[in-house]
């Protein structure tokens, strides 16, 4: 059935993302998809979704602030849309969402098995239990708001999960993936680990099983209202006690420490310096996209690792950034004009591969494997460099945030002329 992938600590954000950049993303994440479909299989791209460092790199990829809250929520409701016609052609599905999307879960489980032919009710069953485990067998103080849910044709299935604690300001995501499971209350989860933050109550620990059984002796002999009472006393005499020791410290991925100064800088180098290099020498074969120059390419170069990069490349998201910015100018404003050309590069590519011609994604996958050669021996400017640089441009690349069109510098911008 499912394993649990991973979980994700970030700052709570609200606000809404603009629609200008709501659409790309839904382009991007579709093309990305179709992507990883034909290079790697569909597996893979609901292994990857597991995976909490991919899907961070992924949300900053397509242009979301790094460290926010909300790219769960924009990066689900982007597939969303985007895979949507393009259901029939990668057996993928995406379920649910935020709020009240979340609880149609189960309706539109039943409904997609009932075309495809996977047992909508089991899978329908297993998403209830997800969310039961997260918001009520492991009580971390995070009450869940958002329950994506994407399956396969086949009934292989990722859920991603996000729950909220409004006195910490931060969000919490929960991965599961349906691979080698065998019970959702004898830990089920694959890493559930983090930094101590106090004690917590976690039912799905197998450690818990004789509580979990004395659990249901005690309901059976005293009854809900016994049960009450003993709680009501219960908590009465730990008012008085000492404090539990806090949990051991150990590893899960908190991208909201993922400040600039985190991006490693030698993988930063390798992708300007292989967009560099690839630049004059691949256009022919790989950007056939009128008007495509240097810095769409170091925008491919960073697209290129999502869809090729083993799961140890991911530990710093915030890097993935520097291919289409932030939409609160963090750590620089949406360059529009980049962005529709790397979605124009990478349509184009899916769609000569589906017809069998592969050379556009081969030359793709070159540029990561450039990149990765490149680390070690290049150097480069630093990232605060890069981003002052980003900035510099910003009106040349057609830099939007949330608060509006990037102005024109006060004196003649050198990169007027300069292709993206």
């Amino acid at each position: 059935m499912a394993s649990r992938g991973g979980r994700a600590d970030l700052p709570l954000h609200y606000g809404r993302v603009p629609r200008w950049l709501g659409e790309r993303m839904t382009k991007l994440g579709a093309v990305i998809t179709q992507a990883i479909v034909v290079e790697h299989g569909r597996d893979e791209f609901l292994r990857r979704l597991a995976n909490p460092f991919w899907f961070q790199s992924f949300g900053a990829v397509m242009g979301m602030d790094w460290h926010s809250s909300g790219i769960t929520t924009s990066v689900i409701g982007a597939l969303k849309r985007g895979l949507a016609p393009l259901s029939g052609e990668l057996g993928l599905h995406v379920c649910g969402g935020r709020g009240a999307h979340s609880r149609k879960t189960p309706d539109e489980l039943v409904a997609i098995g009932g075309r495809v032919g996977f047992d909508g009710g089991a899978l329908a069953r297993a998403s209830r239990l997800v969310a039961k485990v997260d918001n009520a067998a492991v009580q971390d103080g995070f009450d869940l708001y958002l329950h994506g849910f994407i399956v396969a044709d086949d009934g292989r299935w990722v859920v991603i999960q996000q729950g909220m604690n409004g006195e910490r300001r931060q969000a919490r995501r929960y991965h599961w993936l349906s691979e080698g499971f065998t019970s959702f209350v004898d830990d089920p989860h694959a890493a559930i680990d983090g930094r101590g933050q106090g004690p917590i109550v976690n039912l799905a620990d197998r450690r818990a099983q004789t509580s979990r059984r004395k659990q249901l002796d005690l309901l059976k002999d005293i009854g809900p209202d016994g049960v009450a009472r003993q709680v009501a006393d219960l908590e009465g005499y730990r008012a008085d006690a000492e404090p539990e020791p806090a949990q051991p410290a150990s590893r899960h991925a908190d991208p909201s420490r993922r400040a600039a100064e985190d991006i490693v800088g030698r993988r930063l180098r390798g992708n300007l310096a292989a967009a560099a290099d690839a630049a004059p020498r691949d256009f022919t074969e790989l950007l056939l996209v009128p008007g495509v120059g240097p810095r769409t390419v170091r925008a491919l170069a960073q697209v290129a690792e999502v869809l090729h990069g083993a799961p140890c490349r991911f530990t710093d998201p915030a890097r993935f950034s520097i291919a289409h910015g932030g939409k609160d100018r963090h750590p620089y404003p949406v360059p529009l004009k980049v962005y529709d050309r790397t979605i124009g590069v990478m349509k184009s590519a899916v769609m000569k591969a589906r017809l069998g011609q592969s050379e556009e994604l081969a030359a793709i996958r070159r540029l990561d494997a450039l990149a990765r050669n490149l680390e070690a021996s290049t150097a480069g400017p630093s990232v605060e460099a890069v981003i002052a640089e980003e900035r510099a441009r910003s009106h040349a690349f057609g830099g939007r945030s949330v608060f509006g069109d990037e102005p024109r510098p006060g004196m003649q911008d050198a990169a007027d002329g300069y292709q993206p």
